[in-house]
């Protein structure tokens, strides 16, 4: 009896643990209990800033990087792969493919093939196919090639960066078709980043884009011949002979107050994006796409696109559907925790997926400066929503395993809210128009795999956030992932018919009072006591690692953004992880944060301003801590206050 008495005691505490251990659990530890992230070793002398992966007809990984170089790996799927140096000399190679037996990548002003003549694995031709102008700007980065089934290759060109994004050589913001012989066709411009881009097997062409000037937040568009995704810079080249476009820059008006979907009905040649990846939420820095082909050996979602994220070195997954002949479909976060910033994802011959990784001096969550890793499927398959399909009146909700039925038929259970970006030149956007939707009726499936909600709310050019938090699975299961975002561009049969709710529009201001930009009143005429600058420099920091000021003393500080991103100031009180802290608070700040300028209420800030955009500045009144000691300036934009922190010393 009393051996059973310890054997239930023992039980009990065991399934405590597991509860509470089960609660603590960070969403990178959940994930890999399904897909697992194994380090692929790196030799020690070989900087593989990786920014291209293609795989050799004998299942060898080629990798290109920015710092010119291709190496050969063989074995990659083991713990003691052979790295060979198969090219070198070239110019910040950021793609790779793989073709009859040669590679082919783009470097910064050319397409290359690289011949392998004499099969010893070292390239002995360095064949250009097609070459563009540069200008010397640091930005003019170049992607690809990607081929098409006809053997045809695909590039980008990335806008050069002067005071925004600029073309300021021919085709740069364009997507180029180029074949072997090297004849030049234009497809399609308005790309800002395209850093990602690929071929779906249907032979459509999508590209993924980067939150800038132009462009509100990350997202994937489908490009055709003719198309216009958003930038106007890459419209200044539309009168050449060869480009399929008529639209020229001065027909793209800024501060139009329409947003990128409705200019979209305006201009035929505009095209809306396909998918939405709402900014800090999913992800900062969209890179690439890859399709799931593994016909379900990477898990229950074939046919389905992983997109990477090179800030927040995560993978999403995309959902595309097809309505009216109108891409679109929803996003859902996928997989955290690489080790650098992802910038390439291929499939090995073990249905693995290898992933290429560079922090680029830009940093990443994912610390180190470069990596390569394989992502494994576990066997074991999460609890999902699988699809979200559109539907006049709502959505069809598909997940991997059957719920409970009680549990999803309560509206209660369910939070939908629509919101947008704007379209202007100004660098990124707020989230605007955000309203509440209403889950009106919740109908389940015999099967328990699918749930049919009725939406009231619903709007068309709108991303709609889907939050359910409570749901499980019939084996208590909770979802592993509980929101997705639908970008619903088009609805089956044409015609709305969700039912509208009557809302007042307002452009939400949230007051925060630890925000000062107008000098206090009370200070007088004699002003501030001290006056402090802080700029930025490229890498995400600030441009002095330490500042020192008085205590108790009347402060003015003024931010000059000289980078080419969003940034704010932040001063925290004393704590060597107080930074961090607070840069953890404000990424959870979802679809509040941009309103909030990313500074959550928290005692550990002191004083802090709003985001200042690239080339902007703003000016902050505070009053010095009264005791002396040391506390940090950071920044807590998302995925920045890992590294960009100065150290404030009040004497």
């Amino acid at each position: 009896m009393q051996k059973l008495k310890t054997i239930l005691v023992v039980a009990l505490v065991l399934c405590i643990d597991q509860v509470f251990f089960g609660q603590s659990k960070s969403i990178k530890e959940k994930e890999a209990e399904f897909y697992k992230i194994v380090d692929v070793p790196i030799p020690a002398d070989v900087k593989l800033e990786v920014g291209g992966l293609a795989f050799t007809d004998d299942d060898k990984l080629g990798v290109s990087t920015r710092r010119g170089e291709v190496w050969l790996i063989d074995k990659p799927y083991g713990q003691s792969p052979k790295y060979k140096l198969f090219a070198n000399g070239l110019h910040e190679a950021l793609g790779l493919a793989y073709r009859e037996g040669n590679f082919y990548l783009s470097q910064r002003g050319e397409l290359t093939k690289l011949v392998d003549k004499n099969g010893d694995d070292e390239a002995d031709l360095y064949k250009t196919i097609f070459s563009w102008p540069l200008s010397g700007n640091y930005h003019d980065y170049s992607y690809g090639p990607k081929f098409t089934e006809n053997g045809d290759m695909i590039v980008t060109l990335n806008l050069s960066w002067q005071g925004g994004g600029k073309s300021t050589v021919r085709w740069r913001g364009w997507m180029l078709k180029i074949t072997q012989d090297g004849k030049m066709t234009p497809i399609a411009t308005g790309l800002r980043s395209p850093a990602g881009f690929n071929i779906n097997p249907e032979g459509d062409i999508f590209y993924t884009e980067n939150q800038g000037d132009w462009v509100g937040s990350g997202r994937m568009t489908h490009l055709e011949v003719g198309d216009f995704a958003g930038h106007p810079e890459g419209l200044k080249w539309s009168n050449d002979p060869l480009s399929p476009l008529t639209l020229k820059p001065e027909d793209i008006e800024d501060n139009s107050g329409l947003t990128l979907y409705e200019y979209s009905k305006k201009e035929k040649e505009v095209k809306a994006p396909a998918i939405w990846l709402p900014h800090t939420i999913l992800g900062i820095s969209t890179s690439d796409i890859l399709y799931d082909t593994t016909k379900g050996k990477f898990g229950p979602f074939e046919g389905q696109q992983f997109i990477g994220d090179q800030g927040h070195s995560k993978i999403m997954r995309v959902y595309m559907e097809k309505v009216n002949g109108v891409y679109q479909g929803a996003a859902f976060p996928f997989r955290e925790g690489f080790s650098s910033g992802i910038l390439r994802m291929i499939w090995g011959s073990d249905n693995s997926m290898f992933v290429g990784m560079t922090s680029r001096g830009w940093a990443s969550t994912g610390k180190k400066e470069y990596g390569l890793q394989r992502l494994e499927w576990t066997g074991k398959t999460p609890f999902e929503i699988k699809t979200m399909k559109a539907q006049n009146d709502g959505f069809e909700l598909e997940f991997t395993k059957p719920i409970n039925k009680e549990q999803a038929e309560d509206v209660s259970n369910y939070n939908m809210a629509t919101f947008t970006y704007k379209y202007y030149k100004t660098y990124g956007s707020p989230i605007v128009d955000q309203q509440k939707a209403m889950i009106h009726k919740a109908e389940v499936s015999e099967d328990g795999l699918t749930v049919k909600l009725t939406v009231h709310g619903m709007r068309l050019g709108f991303i709609h956030q889907l939050e359910i938090p409570k749901l499980t699975a019939n084996t208590g299961e909770k979802l592993l992932h509980k929101k997705a975002y639908y970008t619903l561009n088009e609805v089956p049969g044409g015609e709305l018919k969700s039912v509208q709710m009557e809302m007042k529009k307002s452009d939400k201001k949230i007051e925060q009072p630890k925000r000062t930009t107008s000098m206090p009143h009370e200070w007088g005429e004699a002003g501030a006591d001290e006056k402090v600058t802080i700029g930025t420099i490229p890498g995400l920091k600030y441009d002095v690692e330490e500042i020192t000021i008085s205590r108790n003393r009347k402060i003015e500080l003024t931010l000059n953004n000289n980078d080419d991103m969003i940034h704010n100031i932040v001063i925290t009180k004393q704590g060597k992880e107080t930074p961090l802290k607070v840069g953890e608070m404000a990424l959870k700040l979802g679809l509040d944060g941009p309103d909030l300028n990313y500074v959550p209420f928290s005692d550990l800030v002191i004083a802090h301003s709003g985001t200042v955009g690239p080339e902007g500045s703003e000016t902050i009144y505070f009053t010095s801590p009264s005791k002396a000691g040391e506390y940090w300036i950071v920044c807590t934009f998302p995925g920045h206050s890992f590294t960009m922190r100065t150290k404030l010393i009040v004497k």
